[in-house]
This record gives structure tokens, C-alpha cells and sequence, in this order.
């Protein structure tokens, strides 16, 4: 699996405490998010946290800040690129 160089400005961090609190840096894009998955493109790829309870506290995709409440029972990274298309192009290809 080939890395992908994570220049100083895009820099990506995921730091949970406790299992209930959850903040996630270089956030690009916010693809979905209910009580049970929050689904998200990173600087490094798609992530989703799933768990339980979720409540998105802070939304901020300029700053590229997400901060997530909830019990958290999972993390998956999914190897993709983040997504450089908007909503309508990827309804309408």
C-alpha cells in the first residue's frame, strides 16, 4: 500500500478520549452522520467512526475540524483519495 505525503497544512489527527469524546483534524468533506455513523473524507482518505449515541458537537470544514460525542466502538479507514467533486457531480456523474 502506497503512502500518501501529508503536507504540514493538510496534517490529519484523530484523537478520541475515552471512548466518548472524538475530535478529528484535516476533514475535508462530511458525507453522512446519524446516532450510530459518522462518515467522513480526510486528508488521508474516508474514515467512519460508528458507535453509539453520535452526536456531531462541532462542524467546521474550513478549519477541517469535527468533534464528535458518543460512545465510540469502532474506527475504519477506507483507501480512497478524498473526493474532489461536489454533491451535484457525484448525483450526476
Amino acid at each position: 500500500m502506497a503512502e500518501r505525503p501529508i503536507t504540514e497544512e493538510k496534517r490529519h489527527t484523530l484523537t478520541i478520549g475515552a471512548r466518548t469524546a472524538t475530535r478529528v483534524e484535516g476533514v475535508c468533506e462530511v458525507i453522512s452522520f446519524d446516532e450510530e455513523s459518522v462518515e467522513l473524507v480526510t486528508v488521508c482518505g474516508e474514515l467512519t467512526v460508528e458507535g453509539e449515541s453520535l452526536h456531531v458537537s462541532t462542524l467546521d470544514t474550513e478549519r477541517g475540524v469535527v468533534v464528535i460525542d458518543g460512545r465510540v466502538s469502532g474506527v475504519l479507514y477506507h483507501d480512497t483519495a478524498p473526493r474532489k467533486q461536489g454533491l451535484r457531480a457525484r448525483w450526476f456523474g
